[in-house]
């Protein structure tokens, strides 16, 4: 490691702008020490940056008095009016109000050591860790240490402290101190081990600094020896940054130190998920995928979802396919609604209906249940293809299951059933939608009117008139004028009269 690293101000840090502990002695604790650190924002540090008592609903009424004492007094202040509350908390509520103060840095260190007299100094390890935390996320990272050195007295320090330390240094764009951290962490009684190391390159990584976490790799491998883990953080980074370059580089060097793994499936996840967004990564990730099958191992359900819809924005149906049929043959893997949806939309685009009416129709055997798109989209790619019969049980199904068609689709399949004669559905179709729809009915009903007289069933024509003038559906004077016409042939024309009288009526 870099031995020739100038220790930080941490090492000989002895005062702070926030004093954390002021006390003649220590007592020993008796907690856990592996209390793992909350996870907050990291970044800038501003007050809207963090999760407020104001955002919490119904919280305790204690709490939140506590937490509008530690947000709206100074800090020379916090003391005496929290004193002044005659409140008593235990270790719990320390920890709550610490969690929601994190825009208030200097008073909720106060309110920690005011809390410190009631306990008897018996603050638990994750109330250390939120100190330590809240103040790395603010910056404040002199008083930070004041407190990791308080905590190595009380015997308190974790790997949990440590990986809040990272995470603070690397959001505040100081990766350089967070890699000096773990060169010292020994020094603290933590081990700079496996663990220790993932914990510091998954905290440059989320911040999208692959490309440092990778430099110091190279340098700590010398010391603490990687594992499966370390890959999986690395390559879930370049997938992050879209480098499908480095990820290859990375994944070569995974292939070289640990080989194949079956249970390393987080690593080839992200591995494919960046190749597959790779110009031309498609053939690369057929290729993968059968050398994974011959060593037993497969990439997770993450990325046959991406897959599938890289497959659907390229219209690649033949890519779609193999990965479908990978994916079913992994024992556990069960595709979802929303992959279903993706693929029967695809098959649908590429005139290939059959297989998409079947992947409606296995669906719930797979435990996915259709949902309104699914039924949707199938619909759509049925009633543009004139799939007349193949159109009618899918809506039957679709309302009874309590769907409802959108008025597009319902219109269009009302034009094609009369188109093809299939007047019981062009019908069931138009009640569906008179029940459903309040609104732009006129051109269907005409449609459906203008049908039915067409083929000479001029009294049912009459009836849905009748019938739309009723509802106050514009009946067009043109349909009107046909009407006219067949009821004059067959010697009623006094239903026209009423049917006008009607129309004009209303």
């Amino acid at each position: 490691m870099r031995k020739d690293r100038k220790r930080s101000q941490r090492e000989d840090s002895s005062s702070s702008s926030t004093t954390i502990i002021d006390r003649n002695h220590h007592k020993k604790h008796h907690h856990n020490n592996n209390s793992s650190p909350p996870i907050p924002p990291t970044g800038k540090p501003s007050s809207s940056a963090f999760v407020s008592y104001l955002e919490i609903p119904n919280l305790n009424p204690k709490l939140k008095l506590l937490c509008e004492i530690v947000a709206n007094t100074p800090s020379l202040s916090v003391e005496k009016v929290l004193d002044d509350t005659g409140i008593r908390v235990s270790q719990e509520d320390v920890e709550e109000v610490l969690k929601l103060s994190y825009g208030s840095p200097g008073p909720a260190v106060k309110f920690f050591r005011w809390s410190g007299i009631q306990l008897r100094d018996r603050h638990s390890p994750y109330a250390w860790n939120l100190v330590v935390d809240l103040l790395g996320k603010n910056k404040l990272f002199d008083a930070m240490w004041d407190a990791i050195k308080s905590m190595r007295k009380e015997g308190l320090l974790s790997l949990a402290t440590f990986a809040s330390v990272f995470s603070s240094y690397v959001g505040a764009d100081r990766v350089d101190e967070a890699i000096m951290t773990f060169d010292v962490m020994d020094q603290y009684g933590c081990r700079r081990d496996t663990v220790a190391l993932n914990s510091l390159i998954s905290a440059i990584c989320r911040e999208g600094k692959t490309v440092k976490a990778r430099e110091f790799l190279r340098e700590a491998r010398e010391l603490v020896r990687p594992d499966a883990d370390t890959y999986a953080i690395l390559l879930e980074g370049w997938e992050n940054d879209g480098d499908a370059a480095s990820a290859r580089q990375t994944f070569a060097q995974m292939m070289s130190d640990i080989g194949w793994d079956p249970k390393n499936v987080p690593a080839y996840d992200s591995f494919l998920t960046t190749l597959v967004k790779a110009p031309d990564g498609m053939v690369e990730v057929l290729r993968f995928l059968e050398t994974m099958k011959d060593r037993g191992c497969h990439p997770g359900m993450k990325f046959f979802k991406v897959a599938l819809e890289e497959c659907v924005r390229t219209g690649d149906g033949r890519s779609a396919k193999l990965l479908w049929e990978t994916m079913i043959r992994i024992n556990g893997f069960r595709p979802d609604t929303q992959m279903y949806n993706s693929v029967i939309a695809l098959h649908g685009y590429l005139n290939d209906s059959d297989l998409a009416i079947g992947l409606l129709d296995e669906m719930v055997f797979n435990g996915a249940f259709p949902d309104s798109q699914s039924y949707s989209i199938l619909l759509r790619f049925l009633i543009k293809k004139k799939r007349v019969r193949d159109a009618s049980p899918v809506f039957a199904e679709m309302v009874k299951n309590e769907f409802v068609p959108d008025h597009e689709i319902c219109s269009s399949a009302v034009k094609m059933y009369m188109d093809h004669g299939d007047t019981y559905m062009a019908i069931k179709v138009w009640k569906f939608m008179i029940e459903n729809y309040n609104s732009d009915l006129e051109e269907t009903g005409n449609t459906l009117v203008m049908g039915l007289r067409e083929i000479n069933r001029v009294p049912e024509a009459v009836k849905y008139a009748e019938d739309m003038i009723d509802r106050g559906i514009k009946l067009k004077s043109s349909t009107l004028s046909l009407l006219k016409q067949s009821l004059s042939k067959v010697g009623k024309g006094f239903l026209y009269d009423e049917l006008l009288r009607k129309w004009k009526t209303r």
